[in-house]
Formats: C-alpha cells, structure tokens, sequence
C-alpha cells in the first residue's frame, strides 16, 4: 500500500471548514527556523491541528548544529488571509526564530526525495527500468524480482513516476515531503 499527496482537485471543504472564506485557495511552501529542543514540531503541529488546518508535506531537520536550529518546511492551502493568519500564529510560538511564506517572498526552489520500490520479471522488469531512465530515478536496490529506485524532484514530477509504476508492479513509496530553499543569495 502507499499513500499519495491530496491535491486541490479532489478536496471537498465542509461548510464549517476554516479554509472555506472568500478568495482563492492555494498552495503555499512556508519555511520556519526553530530551536532545536524537545516539543517544537509538536506544537508548530499542534498549531495547525488545532485550528483546521491542513498540512500536505512536513518536513524537519537540524540545520545548524552549532546554534542548535533546525528548519521546518510545511506544505499547507489556504487563502492569503489563512496562510497570513498562520504564520502570524507561527511567529509568536517560543521556539521559533524566524517563519518565511517562500511562494510569496520570491522564487525558490523545492524539492522531494520518494523511494519507490517495484516488483516484476521480464518484460516488466525491463520497462520499470526504462521508466525510471527516463525520470533520473536510480536504482538503489535489486533483487531478481524487485527494485527500489531513489528519485529527487518536484513533487509533480514524483507523482507522474508513481503513476508510471503503478502498472509496473509498484508495491509501495515513502517520501520526504518537500524541502525549500528561497533563490538568490539571501537567507532566511
């Protein structure tokens, strides 16, 4: 079994949903830095659960080591007003030190890390390698009946091989989430 991302098509928002206020809902990377100590993700979490809202891809990771910070990555919709609302709500949690809304800030790069394992003899095993030539997947592990191939890239980009494998044998996924630098030489 494995799980694939929700996209907007296939949502239905309840009457009483928080998401549901007047302007266009969209998608929206927002990136936030925080101490790295125990109980942090549960509350940036908790903030979101709390209130409705849903989160598409978390992300976590200590990203510097000496000052003890690491850097949450959330996938989450919204209208501005909610996606404002959220990171407003973010910015005065304790542990955080900075919270930037990157699909508005500027151009940035994301990306995906999915695993994706495969299980087929003959021909299918042939044409699971080729589909995967052509995605950039690698193989990282092979038996005689399976493949576990490794493939990094937009989150569209890894549904698209998913979709591919599914009628080559596809067993199961695991995926990171995304992770999101902002372009240019400024950091967060």
């Amino acid at each position: 079994m494995f799980m694939q991302r929700g996209t907007l098509t296939n949502k239905v928002y309840k009457e009483t949903d928080p998401m549901k206020e007047k302007g266009d809902i969209r998608t929206h990377t927002i990136s936030v830095i925080v101490d790295n100590e125990a109980g942090v993700l549960a509350r940036v979490i908790g903030l979101f659960s709390g209130r409705g809202y849903n989160i598409e891809s978390l992300t976590v990771a200590q990203v510097e080591s000496d000052e003890h910070r690491s850097r949450i990555t959330v996938v989450t919709t919204g209208t501005l007003m909610v996606i404002e609302q959220i990171k407003a709500q973010l910015d005065r949690l304790v542990a955080v030190d900075r919270v930037a809304d990157l699909t508005i800030e500027g151009p940035y790069v994301a990306r995906d890390l999915a695993l994706v394992k495969v299980s087929g003899i003959g021909e299918m095993r042939v044409e699971a390698m080729r589909v995967a030539d052509v995605f950039r997947a690698r193989a990282v592990d092979s038996s005689l009946s399976s493949f576990i191939f490794e493939l990094t890239g937009a989150a569209d980009k890894i549904d698209a091989f998913i979709e591919q494998m599914k009628g080559l044998g596809l067993v199961e996924v695991a995926r990171t989430g995304a992770v999101a630098l902002s372009r240019g030489s400024d950091g967060l």
